[in-house]
């Protein structure tokens, strides 16, 4: 999404336990598991009451919280708040809190989630060129043959665990491709990627033991696109680095793992988000469906913007610092503190949404924050707009009577900062043929 990273970038322990703790006459209570699974009602609270506060973070960091959507956009916005963790007023035992975990040890800090202009706006200018429209459109027939070749291992069966077999593997082998990761290295990838979103629940250093294993890779591949070149994204920023852009091979190998890693977790969580709350709203999803059988597809674009604004992958957008004491929504914020703005309370504003808290597919004025705003505007959003499309448009096409296999209360979300997605989501159907 917006120049996004997964959730690990900021994910507690396994205990996920509270950050500091606000009393009752202070409001709910925030980061805890409960919080986790519906966070709304506090991010409410918040936005009437407190709606830029500070808190003790899970790690024990403070930061200002971001809720009111008008704050948010300015702040989003606002060059005073830099993206470079070198801005936060804390020691550097603390600004280790703030990042993808083993990124400064692999020496993958200068990408696009760390840095301002005038570094910032070449290399977007750089990596935009793989997202155009033109390039995002011929990728299509790769995304939807993707997509079938996932509901053909499990539709005949009747079950399915929709994250692990499908949300989570579609992303990473379309983001692969388009990397220019060749078919049979994509699956050390996808167990790298695996532990970099478990949050917590794998073992002791696994996340930065993976992006150590995926640095060392893609310092390989580098050298191998440098001798023979493809048509793909990694191809091109060598391309680029050699007719004069000053791209470094750090630089390169940075920029590959940030889009690895922030494109493909945004959009598991888009794709399970979506489908849950397709699956818990189903005159919503009947609505979707019809149009989809009539052979429709407004109501499906204008729904994805909808489940982006309703339910988002990304809660709060990336870690930014104040360079100098500023103002926001009438609190006074001092430099080095860092500033987290809430997309998911911002996106749920009834000072800027009609009824916020219903789900409506066909919602028109929805220009919700789920991509971000300024010049940190989700580079990939016409990825994510094609890769969710197609799974939730395929998925009700090819197993209609999709429904949940559990109770919504027994599902589990993963805990961290930054993302919101379901660790599971177990879906039962009429089982049905795979693709001949």
């Amino acid at each position: 999404m917006q120049d996004q990273p997964p959730a690990s970038a900021e994910a507690p322990p396994a205990a996920c336990p509270a950050g500091a703790p606000l009393s009752e006459a202070q409001g709910p209570e925030l980061f805890t598991w409960e919080f986790a699974t519906d966070p709304y009602p506090a991010y409410a609270w918040l936005r009437e009451h407190a709606p830029v506060h500070k808190t003790r973070l899970p790690s024990g960091v403070d930061a200002w919280l971001v809720t009111r959507y008008a704050d948010a956009k300015e702040a989003l916005a606002d060059q005073r708040l830099s993206k470079n963790p070198a801005h936060h007023g804390e020691p550097a035992h603390a600004k280790s809190k703030t990042g993808i975990p083993g990124e400064r040890s692999a020496n993958l800090m200068t990408h696009l989630l760390n840095i301002d202009p005038p570094d910032h706006t070449r290399l977007r200018r750089l990596v935009s060129k793989a997202f155009t429209p033109r390039r995002i459109a011929q990728f299509e027939p790769r995304v939807q043959e993707l997509t079938d070749q996932l509901i053909d291992r499990f539709a005949a069966k009747g079950e399915a665990d929709l994250i692990h077999d499908f949300a989570f593997p579609l992303p990473i082998y379309a983001i692969c491709d388009l990397l220019g990761v060749p078919r049979e290295d994509q699956d050390d990838f996808r167990d790298w990627a695996g532990m970099m979103i478990r949050h917590g629940g794998g073992p002791r250093g696994g996340v930065a033991r993976s992006v150590k294993k995926m640095r060392g890779y893609l310092a390989e591949l580098i050298h191998r696109k440098r001798l023979e070149p493809g048509d793909d994204l990694i191809s091109g920023l060598i391309r680029a680095s050699d007719h004069g852009e000053h791209l470094t091979e750090n630089e390169a190998a940075a920029m590959a793992f940030i889009l690895l890693f922030a494109g493909f977790e945004t959009t598991v969580n888009l794709i399970g988000n979506g489908t849950y709350a397709l699956l818990t709203h189903p005159e919503q999803r009947e609505r979707l469906q019809a149009s989809l059988a009539s052979g429709e597809t407004g109501l499906l674009e204008t729904g994805l913007e909808e489940l982006l604004r309703f339910d988002g992958p990304v809660e709060l957008a990336t870690w930014r610092f104040a360079t100098e004491p500023l103002t926001i929504g009438g609190q006074d914020i001092a430099a080095g503190d860092p500033v987290l703005v809430v997309l998911a309370a911002a996106d749920r504003d009834p000072a800027r949404f009609e009824r916020p808290d219903t789900l409506d597919l066909s919602r028109r004025d929805n220009q919700h924050l789920g991509y971000g705003h300024g010049i940190h505007y989700c580079l990939g959003a016409p990825l994510a707009r094609l890769e969710g499309q197609a799974a939730l448009a395929t998925l009700l096409r090819r197993l209609p009577d999709l429904r949940l296999a559990v109770e919504p209360d027994d599902l589990r979300w993963r805990g961290g900062l930054i993302m919101r997605g379901l660790r599971t989501l177990p879906v039962e159907f009429t089982p049905a043929q795979s693709r001949k």
